[in-house]
C-alpha cells in the first residue's frame, strides 16, 4: 500500500469511530474500506479486523458516556455480559446462513425506523417521566444482549441505531442516554465476534491496531460532540446514518 491508501484507511477508520459514537454503522463504513483496499481479503478477515478496530473506539466512547451523563449499570452490565456469548455463537453461525437472508430484512427493518423516528419529533428528545417497570427492564437487557448481540455477531449492520432504538422506547431514554447504554453493549458484541474471529485466524492484528489509533479518535470526538449538541443532534445523525445503511444494503443486495 502506499501513502495515499495508507491515509485513506485511517481517515476512514476515524469517521466510523466518529459514526459509531453517535449513533452506531461505523462498520458500513471501514468493512467496504477495507475489501477496496485489499482486493484479495477475505470477508470474514474484514469483518475480525474490523471487530478488533471498533472494540478499542467503542470502549472509549462509553467511558466518555459514562463519565459525562447518566448511565443506568443495573441495565449496562447485564445487558453487555449477555451481548458476549451472543455474539459469539452469532459469529460462529455466521459461516452458516447467507448474508443475502438478512438484508431484506434489515433494509424493511431500517425504514420503519426511519419513518417512525421522522414521524414523531419527540420521540427520544427528552426522558420520559413515568417509572419502568422490572418486566420492561429486563425485556431490554435479553433483547439488546442476547437478540442484537446475537445480530451483530452474525451480520452487523445497525447494531448501534438498533440498541438506541431499544433503549430509547423500552426505557423512556433520550436519545443521548441510549446511546450511552448502546456503546456499552457494542462493547460486549464486538468482544464477543473479535474471540471468535481471532481464533479462526481471521484477523490482520497489525493493520486493525493501526486503525483502531484513528478510530478512538474518532470515537472520542463523536461521544463529546453527541454529549455538547444533545439528542436533536443524535435524532438528525441517526436519520442519516439509517438512510446511508438502507442505501448500501440496497446496493449489496441488488446490486
Amino acid at each position: 500500500m502506499d501513502a495515499i491508501d495508507v491515509a485513506g484507511l485511517m481517515a476512514v477508520a476515524g469517521a466510523a469511530g466518529w459514526v459509531d459514537a453517535v449513533v452506531g454503522g461505523g462498520g458500513l463504513l471501514l468493512i467496504p474500506t477495507l475489501l477496496l483496499a485489499f482486493p484479495q481479503l477475505s470477508p470474514a478477515v474484514a469483518l475480525g479486523t474490523n471487530k478488533l478496530t471498533a472494540i478499542a473506539g467503542t470502549t472509549v466512547a462509553a467511558v466518555t458516556y459514562a463519565r459525562r451523563t447518566k448511565l443506568d449499570r443495573s441495565v449496562a452490565v447485564p445487558a453487555g455480559l449477555l451481548a458476549v456469548p451472543a455474539a459469539s455463537f452469532g459469529a460462529l453461525s455466521a459461516s452458516h446462513l447467507p448474508t443475502g437472508w438478512f438484508r431484506p430484512v434489515i433494509m424493511a427493518l431500517l425504514i420503519a425506523v426511519a419513518v417512525f423516528v421522522a414521524m414523531r419529533p419527540a420521540f427520544g428528545a427528552v426522558e420520559g417521566a413515568e417509572a419502568v417497570g422490572r418486566r420492561r427492564r429486563m425485556l431490554a437487557i435479553a433483547l439488546a444482549g442476547s437478540g442484537i448481540g446475537f445480530y451483530d455477531g452474525i451480520f452487523g449492520p445497525g447494531t448501534g441505531t438498533f440498541l438506541i432504538l431499544t433503549f430509547t422506547s423500552l426505557l423512556s431514554l433520550e436519545f443521548v442516554q441510549s446511546s450511552a447504554l448502546a456503546k456499552v453493549v457494542n462493547v460486549g458484541t464486538n468482544f464477543g465476534a473479535l474471540c471468535v474471529f481471532a481464533f479462526q485466524g481471521q484477523v490482520l492484528w497489525l493493520l486493525g491496531a493501526s486503525m483502531a489509533v484513528c478510530n478512538i479518535a474518532g470515537a472520542a470526538i463523536g461521544a463529546r460532540t453527541a454529549l455538547r449538541r444533545g439528542s436533536g443532534f443524535v435524532r438528525i445523525v441517526l436519520l442519516v446514518a439509517v438512510t446511508g445503511m438502507v442505501v448500501k444494503l440496497s446496493i449489496d443486495q441488488f446490486g
